[in-house]
């Protein structure tokens, strides 16, 4: 009878089992049915769906220069695949970000690039104007080694030269290491005067110099411009002087230095017979020029009220002054700066240091402070014994193989040599002479030199 019960008991809940389990399989299978039989609904809604979140992201994707419709189409494809599968570890908009920055970088971007290359290109070069006539060959290739030694940007030199001395420094310039010719550009034009007589222009203070007046009319597609005379000498980057044309206000248009920093002992202050500058009057060795602005700027003058350009103005200004004039070019410049002084910005004396710096005594403060920028050989104290000190830099210069150590083949020559001018009347204070230099080819070879050898971070 127990063995019976036991039995009737384990039937039971066989049954009971058995019937719990059909229902809920019954359960389970009702919403399968019912998906089953709603699919075709569903799969039109997912279309719908679809083709709205398509539309949208063609929408997007073309404001960002996106691909074609059909690349398009199957990026929104791989999208919804991806998210169906989403459970499997796949992230749904992986394969849209990786296209909307492939999408990105593409032309929008290389425009902009190349925009951007083509403006550091035109603004890279700096322009450097120099005018030899005679026997200023080397003297001239002397000073342009200088700008180059040193300076950071590269350099278009514009070489106004007589017809005999253009092929010799076509041929020199050519003949220096690649890695040098790579850091400027020459241009070399013959000596020409647009207006008045060429011959009397010519003659007017030293052969050609009177070519620096024309710049402006010349060169019509240059901006601005550094000039110099042949027998400069750039003791730090050019790239600094270049700098001051960011100094100018609204009405300068040119930069100069002055003559001299002693009324008492200038030239202008004490023999001039026409108007100059300020109280010392200005040297034009070293004139730093806004082209665009001469050429756009009406001057005025003591001849007639209204004012005149700068091409309209150089002839009759020198027909009224020519015989009241000594320094030619230079005094031209003086009375033309003289009536407009709101047009002319003043840089200081170690910009343009010259034996009158030196040989009255010391009166440049600035190349005491910071040592001279532009050594400025005028006299011919570079090719004399007047003033060696001037002649040792010059030299060294000249002499200089470019592939040498500037320390050991250039400023240990100097200071070494300069050991003989110290009782000359410039050679006394050699610290003006080396300080500037010794800088700068120090910051040379740590930019070419320690930069490189320093290890990568």
């Amino acid at each position: 009878m127990r063995i019976h019960c036991k039995v009737v008991v384990i039937a039971v809940c066989f049954g009971v089992f058995l019937l719990l389990y059909f229902l809920g399989g019954n359960a389970a299978d009702d919403p399968l049915l019912k998906e089953v039989g709603e699919e075709p609904q569903r799969q039109q809604q997912r279309q719908q769906e679809q083709k709205k979140k398509e539309e949208v992201v063609e929408e997007e994707e073309s404001s960002n220069s996106s691909p074609s419709p059909s690349e398009l189409r199957r990026d929104v494809a791989a999208k919804f695949a991806g998210k169906s599968s989403a459970g499997v570890g796949v992230r749904p908009e992986e394969p849209r970000k990786e296209r909307r920055g492939v999408n990105a970088k593409s032309k929008p971007r290389s425009n902009v690039a190349r925009r951007v290359t083509k403006r550091s290109r035109a603004e890279e070069f700096m322009h450097l104007a120099v005018v030899a006539c005679g026997n200023r060959l080397d003297e001239t290739l002397t000073m342009v080694k200088s700008a180059l030694l040193f300076s950071i940007k590269k350099i278009k030199f514009h070489i106004f030269a007589e017809e005999p001395l253009a092929p010799k420094f076509e041929e020199r310039l050519k003949q220096w290491p690649r890695d040098i010719s790579a850091k400027f550009q020459f241009s070399i034009y013959p000596i020409s005067f647009s207006v008045g007589n060429a011959d009397e222009w010519k003659k007017l203070f030293k052969p050609c110099a009177a070519q620096r007046l024309f710049l402006p009319v010349i060169l019509k597609d240059v901006d601005s411009l550094l000039y110099v005379d042949t027998d400069v000498l750039f003791l730090r980057p050019m790239d600094d002087i270049w700098s001051l044309l960011k100094s100018f206000n609204k009405t300068q248009l040119a930069a100069m230095a002055p003559e001299h920093e002693v009324p008492k002992i200038g030239w202008y202050s004490r023999f001039a017979r026409h108007p100059f500058y300020g109280v010392t009057g200005v040297n034009s060795g070293v004139m730093l020029m806004n082209l665009t602005r001469i050429r756009s700027t009406l001057f005025k003058n003591s001849m007639i009220p209204s004012g005149l350009s700068w091409e309209d103005l150089l002839h009759p200004l020198y027909q009224k002054y020519k015989n009241h004039i000594t320094w030619g070019d230079q005094d031209l410049l003086n009375i033309i700066f003289h009536y407009n002084p709101e047009c002319l910005f003043i840089f200081p004396c170690q910009w343009n240091y010259r034996p009158d710096h030196c040989m009255y005594g010391s009166n440049c403060k600035g190349a005491e402070e910071e040592g001279v920028s532009i050594l400025h050989g005028n006299r011919g104290v570079y090719h004399d014994d007047k003033q060696p000190a001037f002649k040792v830099v010059y030299d060294a210069i000249r002499d200089f193989p470019f592939e040498d150590n500037m320390f050991q083949s250039l400023f240990y020559p100097i200071q070494t040599k300069f050991l003989d001018t110290v009782n000359t009347l410039c050679g006394r204070i050699p610290q003006v002479f080396l300080k500037q230099i010794e800088k700068t080819m120090r910051k040379v070879f740590e930019d070419k030199v320690v930069r490189h050898v320093r290890p990568h971070k």
